[in-house]
């Protein structure tokens, strides 16, 4: 997956001469945390709303509110911005920006074009929408998570009774830390009816040294929700 195909490119940017007065108002308004900030059309650094915060007098302070209003309004963001900003390019990986996110823990990453122009940004959202279109689980599907032995031809074992049944394959996972020593955890999702999805699971099960940890849908009605 590309990030380009999941950045947003509609975003907001302020100047480096922006007050933080103002980057402050256009936050709010629009509900953001973060604003890449130009200069002369190049991406220079960000604003985030915990460097407003920072660069705001505190309310305990003995300023009046005129002198206040008056410091921020004179302020520049390029006076409090973090000029040390992590962009990657649009023909990088999703999974690639999700590591770099992950390590540096950080929940934005800005993006740019082969000419180091700024085309989009990318969000720890935009990761999840494009791990969950990517797993089919959105689709009703039927999954497997296997145990299986770490050796070339162990999945094309499952795929091939899968293939027998004319069954629609979505999407398949591997990890090896969640695995004993010599195994694999294989996750797939197909796309079948119950009772042809469970024959499948007795067929893997039977398999040497494969073992299924799970098999079944997702229940996905009745979300939990914050409302």
């Amino acid at each position: 997956m590309l990030i380009k195909d999941w950045m947003a490119t509609a975003i907001l940017t302020v100047d480096a001469n922006t007050s933080v007065m103002r980057a402050t108002r256009t936050m709010k308004e629009n509900s953001i945390r973060r604003l890449p900030v130009l200069s002369h059309g190049k991406l220079i650094g960000i604003i985030t709303d915990r460097d407003l915060k920072e660069a705001s007098p505190s309310s305990t302070s003995e300023m009046d509110i005129h002198e206040m209003y008056y410091l921020l309004s004179e302020m520049k963001v390029k006076d409090v911005m973090t000029d040390k900003c992590i962009a990657l390019k649009q023909d990088d990986t999703l999974e690639k920006a999700a590591l770099v996110m992950l390590k540096e823990r950080i929940s934005g990453i800005m993006i740019l074009d082969e000419n180091e122009n700024l085309v989009g940004l990318l969000s720890e959202t935009d990761i999840m929408r494009g791990f969950i279109q990517a797993t089919g689980i959105q689709d009703g599907s039927y999954q497997y998570v296997i145990d299986m032995p770490d050796e070339p031809g162990s999945v094309t074992r499952v795929m091939d009774l899968l293939r027998k049944k004319d069954t629609r394959v979505l999407s398949i996972l591997t990890s090896f830390e969640d695995a004993a020593r010599g195994m694999k955890r294989v996750s797939i999702r197909i796309s079948a009816d119950e009772n042809t999805a469970k024959e499948l699971g007795k067929e893997i099960e039977s398999l040497d040294k494969y073992h299924i940890l799970f098999q079944g849908k997702d229940e996905l009605h009745n979300l939990p929700t914050k409302k």
